[in-house]
């Protein structure tokens, strides 16, 4: 091939999805009259005691470089806050990184060559599974299985595929979409079969405080850190976007075995070379009064779910089952197997923004994601509504 008719980029990168989410959205974008519901984020701001510690960061001229793996003191004091939920944790297996989505890519360039099998559990949010495409990888995906609206895993199809060939399994517990949460035994059986094949397990568990269940002792969802040992072939990525009311923010964090630790030093010096000072010293003050903080964000968002499940479900023609953790409704309309019409539809006759399950994985195909972190309750109700009248009227005019 000539070279100036050769593909100007890599392949890989050219093949990318664009968002199904953002397709969707960017139809609404402007529309005041939008309930929007389509991102995976709260509407209510970053507290106010984090906001003012940033703000004196800056007002103390620290605007220049931190050490690649973070601050000292966030290390030490996200040390503190793993152990308290989940046993020791050192600081000699973190990194802090420019957000979760940051982390996830640079597990992904640590342990993924061209070529390699990766599986992931799907539906998932799809900048999991496009990150080992961006590496070149060989994607294979176990699909969760709905049963009355509850997403469920058929833990012998995801052993089954699991084999020495597999590279990485990327695993999101509790779910973005379906709000799907993995137990502490299923964590267990998937990481023992692991360390009998040598694969790696990514586990984003951004979610784990935003969880709604009284299973366990820390109120946390189940993490594979409860079950997993320091050198293990393990790597968690954490944010403190969801349950920090952060999103916006950029700050996150990996856990991974030591020996990992000073190499993913230098791949965070060849991407982002450090996570901002201010936002660092914010993260510090977030994790300090994460009693103040993440129980009130996590009572209100039961709430918000509590009341948009119950609607939902008393919609005709409405498939639903409350989620386990994290902050979506994920549902299905009868009779409307395109969800990507469907969304756009609702936001152009019905002034209602919602993500469809075509953007998490094809298996989705007609599932809609409501993310139902809405600082008014009221708004839920107003978006069932618009949403019951819609179909009604569809039903009328067929």
């Amino acid at each position: 091939m000539n070279k100036n008719t050769a593909p100007f980029m890599r392949q890989a990168v050219m093949d990318l999805e664009e968002s199904r989410i953002r397709e969707v959205a960017n139809a609404g974008m402007g529309r005041p009259d939008v309930l929007a519901f389509w991102f995976g984020e709260s509407d209510e701001v970053t507290p106010d005691i984090v906001r003012q510690a940033a703000i004196d960061s800056l007002q103390k001229g620290e605007t220049f470089y931190s050490h690649n793996l973070g601050l000292p003191e966030l290390r030490q004091a996200v040390s503190a806050y793993m152990s308290a939920l989940h046993g020791p944790v050192g600081v000699d297996r973190l990194a802090i990184t420019s957000g979760g989505v940051n982390a996830l890519m640079l597990a992904a360039q640590a342990l993924i060559d061209a070529g390699d099998e990766v599986l992931a559990v799907t539906p998932v949010w799809p900048n999991l599974t496009a990150q080992a495409l961006v590496m070149g990888a060989r994607l294979k995906c176990v699909s969760l299985r709905p049963v009355n609206g509850q997403w469920q895993l058929d833990m012998a199809a995801l052993k089954a595929t699991i084999t020495p060939a597999t590279r990485m399994l990327i695993v999101n517990s509790p779910n973005n979409p379906t709000g799907w949460t993995l137990s502490r035994a299923e964590q267990a059986e998937i990481l023992a079969h692991c360390r009998s094949t040598g694969t790696w397990v990514l586990a984003d568990e951004v979610y784990e405080r935003l969880y709604y269940e009284t299973d366990t002792a820390n109120g946390c969802a189940p993490s594979f850190l409860d079950v997993a040992e320091p050198d293990d072939r393990l790597v968690v990525v954490h944010s403190f976007s969801k349950s920090f009311l952060m999103t916006g923010w950029r700050l996150g964090w990996l856990v991974m075995p030591a020996a990992m630790t000073p190499h993913m030093g230098k791949l965070i010096e060849f991407n982002t070379s450090c996570a901002s000072v201010f936002t660092q010293k914010a993260g510090v003050v977030a994790l300090q009064n994460t009693a103040d903080i993440t129980p009130r964000v996590v009572a209100h968002l039961k709430a918000c779910r509590d009341t948009l499940v119950p609607l939902l479900q008393a919609v005709p023609g409405v498939q639903v089952a409350p989620a386990k953790g994290g902050m979506y409704a994920f549902f299905k309309l009868d009779g409307h197997p395109d969800a990507v019409v469907t969304a756009k539809r609702l936001v152009a006759e019905a002034g209602l923004g919602l993500a469809p399950g075509e953007a998490f994985a094809p298996e989705a195909a007609g599932w809609l994601r409501w993310c139902f972190a809405s600082k008014d309750l009221a708004r839920l109700q107003q978006g069932v509504e618009r949403l019951a009248t819609w179909l009604a009227k569809h039903q009328a005019i067929r």
